[in-house]
C-alpha cells in the first residue's frame, strides 16, 4: 500500500503557487512545440517556424477551453454553476480529456482552413502532426492526476493500492494504468509515423486506442454509473467505434503495413 500524501505543490513564490499540474501541462506544451519543429526542420512539415508558433497558440488555447468546458458541461455543471469562478482556476486540475479532444480538433481544424488559403497543410496532415506529442502529453496529464489525488480508482486490496487523501480505503491507481496505456499508445504511433502512411492514420489512431483505453480504465474508476458504465465510458465508446470504423475501412493497408 502507499500513502498518497504529496503535495500538488511544486513550489510557492511569495503567494504566487506553481502546481506540478501546471508544470506537467506546460511541458506537454513543450513537448509539441519540439516535435512539431523538428518536423518542420526535417521538411515533413510544410510551415514556416512562425506558422508553427502560431500552431501551437492554436492548440493550447483549444486544448485548455475544450478541456475546461468539458469537465464544466461533462461533470461537474452544479459545482461550477455555484462557484463561476472556479471554471478558471484551470491550475486546480480538473480537465476533461474528452472536451479537450474536441476542442483540439476544433483548433486544428481552424488553423488548418487558415492554412488552406496558402495550400500549405491539410486538416488531417495537421491531426497527425499533433498526434504524436500529444500522445504523450496526455499520459503526462494522467500523471498530474495521480499527483493531485484526483480521478481516484475503485477499492481493492492489491498491494500497489493507494490510499488518496480524502477518500476510503485503499484505492486502484488507475491514473497510473491510464498513463501507461497512453505512453504506449504515443510509442505506437510515433513507430507508426516512421512507416509510409495516409494521412489521418495517427489521429485516427489515437483516437481508438484512446478511447480503448479509457472505456477499459473506466471500470476500474469511482465514478457515477448508469447501466453500469460512467459518462466518460459512453463518450470513450463513441470514439473508438468511429474510429475503428475508419481504421478498418480507410486505413486498412495502413494497419497491415504497422504490423508487417
Amino acid at each position: 500500500m502507499f500513502i498518497h500524501n504529496i503535495d500538488p505543490v511544486a513550489f510557492r513564490l511569495g503567494p504566487l503557487e506553481v502546481r506540478y499540474y501546471g508544470i506537467i501541462f506546460a511541458f506537454g506544451f513543450i513537448l509539441t512545440l519540439l516535435y512539431l519543429e523538428h518536423l518542420r526542420k526535417k521538411g515533413k512539415l510544410n510551415l514556416s517556424k512562425d506558422d508553427v508558433y502560431d500552431l501551437l497558440l492554436y492548440v493550447i488555447v483549444s486544448v485548455v477551453a475544450g478541456s475546461r468546458l468539458g469537465e464544466v458541461i461533462f461533470w461537474e455543471p452544479s459545482y461550477y454553476l455555484s462557484n463561476p469562478f472556479k471554471i478558471f482556476a484551470v491550475w486546480e486540475g480538473g480537465m476533461s480529456f474528452h472536451g479537450g479532444l474536441i476542442g483540439v480538433i476544433i483548433g486544428a481544424w481552424l488553423f488548418s482552413r487558415k492554412s488552406a488559403i496558402t495550400k500549405k497543410i491539410s486538416f488531417l496532415g495537421l491531426a497527425d502532426a499533433i498526434a504524436v506529442p500529444a500522445a504523450f502529453a496526455l499520459a503526462l496529464g494522467r500523471l498530474a492526476n495521480f499527483i493531485n489525488g484526483e480521478l481516484v480508482g475503485t477499492k481493492t486490496g492489491l498491494p500497489w493500492c493507494v490510499k488518496f487523501s480524502g477518500y476510503d480505503g485503499c484505492r486502484h491507481p488507475v491514473q497510473l494504468y491510464a498513463f501507461a496505456g497512453r505512453f504506449i499508445t504515443g510509442l505506437f504511433v510515433w513507430y507508426a509515423s516512421i512507416k509510409k502512411h495516409a494521412e489521418g492514420f495517427l489521429f485516427v489512431s489515437v483516437v481508438f486506442f484512446f478511447g480503448f483505453g479509457r472505456f477499459v480504465t473506466d471500470f476500474l474508476r469511482d465514478d457515477p454509473r448508469l447501466f453500469g458504465l460512467s459518462t466518460g465510458q459512453y463518450l470513450s465508446a463513441v470514439m473508438m467505434l468511429v474510429a475503428a470504423y475508419f481504421l478498418f475501412t480507410r486505413y486498412k493497408e495502413d494497419v497491415k503495413r504497422v504490423f508487417v
